[in-house]
């Protein structure tokens, strides 16, 4: 807690997302449900969601790199780690000397056999591409695998926002078609757990949906928000006709304006500028007013009776944001920056 309080509060619901996490297992069927943590919890905090989800029963996370991998071990007890980009030759004493806390998901051939040199008998993953081309092996390539003690073998989804497209039937196909040796089978993301019983496997790897992200129609109403904006304000001023407002005079007056300490260091990027961008202010909707500068954002506050120092919310809804901004819902949860105060509860 520093000592002087900033003037920026995130809101995180873990009661939120431990329920959106139950849905989501619940949809898994028979396979059982992990959860994406990568990127510090998708900007939330992940040792704080690796806590939460561990008391509901959560037992594999999945991170991008050894480095959050670290930050988060030791895991709650009974918790397992896959680390998504594999092991660089620099990263192998850590990996090896972690193996069974935490273990790498071998995308390359050069992983492969650098993982066999290192650590034959430790447990590892492999992940295949079936049609992203982004990471993984080529599916002839799994046999170079033989002889390692493969736990999952994974593969990601491309298209699994768009039920329809045609990608999604073209992966399943070649993922089951893939010879995993044994080993159990991981297919499904978020979106990728709506799209039915055949994505689900045996492992399933939820992530935007688990922090108030919805891809999917079957989302909406299901998935609870978790995590919200406010703002403190900093100046109220009334713009007199034919005045400007803040940067490039995009907006004019009259306007009785709220000039809140947020920004796009906040990760309030300027796609949130003229209008586009909405604050919450006695129940009504109340539009950001000209553009988002680094650090402050002025909403329209006529007749609202708003005072230096009060605290404002800010409209976070993830897919409503995405909408209105043109950002994606992962940009908009992963683009928080450092000055806020996290509140969880």
């Amino acid at each position: 807690m520093p000592s002087v309080p900033p003037a920026l509060r995130l809101t995180i619901d873990l009661d939120a997302l431990v329920a959106n996490w139950r849905w989501l297992a619940a949809r898994s069927g028979g396979a059982a449900c992990g959860a994406a943590v990568k990127a510090d919890g998708y900007g939330v905090g992940a040792a704080r969601v690796a806590a939460a989800l561990a008391r509901a029963g959560c037992r594999t996370l999945f991170v991008a790199t050894w480095a959050e991998a670290e930050a988060l071990l030791p895991l709650p007890h009974g918790m397992t780690l896959r680390v998504l980009h594999g092991v660089r030759e620099a990263e192998l004493p850590f990996a090896v000397a972690a193996a069974g806390a935490a273990m790498p998901v071998l995308n390359t051939a050069a992983q492969v056999a650098r993982w066999r040199a290192a650590a034959p008998d430790r447990p590892c993953d492999l992940m295949v591409d079936t049609g992203m081309n982004r990471l993984g092996l080529a599916p002839g390539e799994l046999a170079a695998a033989q002889g390692l003690k493969v736990e999952t073998v994974h593969s990601h989804l491309a298209c699994a926002d768009e039920p329809d497209h045609v990608l999604n039937a073209r992966q399943l196909a070649a993922f089951r078609a893939l010879d995993a040796g044994g080993a159990q089978r991981s297919l499904a993301n978020s979106a990728g757990i709506c799209l039915g019983p055949d994505y689900a496997f045996d492992l399933t790897r939820p992530g935007i949906a688990l922090y108030g992200g919805v891809q999917h129609p079957d989302m909406a109403g299901a998935i609870r928000p978790v995590v919200g904006i406010e703002a403190q304000i900093v100046q109220l001023r009334d713009v007199p006709a034919g005045e400007s407002i803040g940067y490039g005079a995009t907006a004019s007056g009259p306007l009785r304006i709220a000039v809140l300490n947020l920004g796009y260091a906040d990760g309030y990027l300027r796609a949130f500028s003229g209008g586009a961008g909405e604050a919450i202010v006695g129940g009504e909707r109340r539009a950001v007013v000209g553009r988002v500068s680094m650090d402050l954002t002025a909403i329209d506050a006529t007749g609202t009776g708003l005072r230096e120092g009060d605290w404002v919310a800010i409209d976070f809804d993830l897919p409503r944001a995405a909408a209105r901004s043109g950002l994606s819902q992962y940009e908009l949860l992963t683009g928080l920056g450092a000055r806020y105060q996290r509140a969880y509860r």
